[in-house]
């Protein structure tokens, strides 16, 4: 009969989530893991694999957790605008607000690792990917009900706030003037008001 594992392996992977996302991938050890997780290294390899398996999961874990999430506030019904600039001025809100500097785990991923591993790029890529369709249809549905000008293109729009709001997580993690994320999103939020140029006197 296999031995029951001694430990929870969601609330141990949970916890190296929280490792990984405080330190990052470089700067936590396997040492570290196990002096974090309570759990003996032989554990964590036969559980979850290597360092950077761990990495993987705990990066599907986080955006599992968090896309549905942000889908599901784009997607209520009535007016969609409002929903849209509800999202951008939370994201400026919680990168002011974030005291301890841990950013968002999948902006770190892309900003430590996406550029050399291609296994974290494929996870940051989804994760990215997701928000993109979440932000088009929404935006798209801004334009049939008559929120946004009919001239504006919803899917380039969105990918100009996924770029925006990767930007203010980065920013919001460095640190410095509170005040540059928020009135980033504010002059985006007014790009979606206007008109393309020529359309209007």
């Amino acid at each position: 009969m296999a031995r029951t594992k001694e430990f929870d392996p969601a609330a141990a992977l949970q916890a190296a989530l929280e490792l990984f996302w405080q330190r990052g991938y470089e700067a936590t050890s396997m040492a570290d893991l196990v002096e974090h997780l309570g759990i003996a290294r032989a554990s964590i390899y036969a559980t979850f694999g290597s360092k950077h398996e761990l990495y993987l999961r705990a990066l599907r874990h986080y955006s599992e957790t968090r896309d549905p999430t942000l889908l599901e506030e784009l997607s209520q019904p009535g007016p969609a605008l409002p929903a849209v600039r509800a999202l951008v001025r939370r994201f400026a809100a919680e990168a002011a607000g974030d005291d301890e500097r841990r950013g968002c785990f999948v902006t770190n991923t892309a900003v430590e690792l996406a550029p050399l591993d291609p296994d974290a790029a494929r996870r940051v890529e989804a994760s990215w990917d997701h928000l993109e369709a979440g932000l088009t249809t929404a935006l798209l549905r801004a334009r049939a009900q008559g929120e946004l000008p009919d001239g504006r293109d919803p899917r380039q729009l969105a990918r100009m706030l996924l770029v925006l709001l990767q930007g203010i997580r980065v920013v919001g993690k460095a640190g410095g003037d509170q005040d540059r994320a928020r009135d980033a999103a504010e002059q985006a939020l007014a790009l979606l008001d206007r008109a393309p140029a020529g359309l209007t006197p």
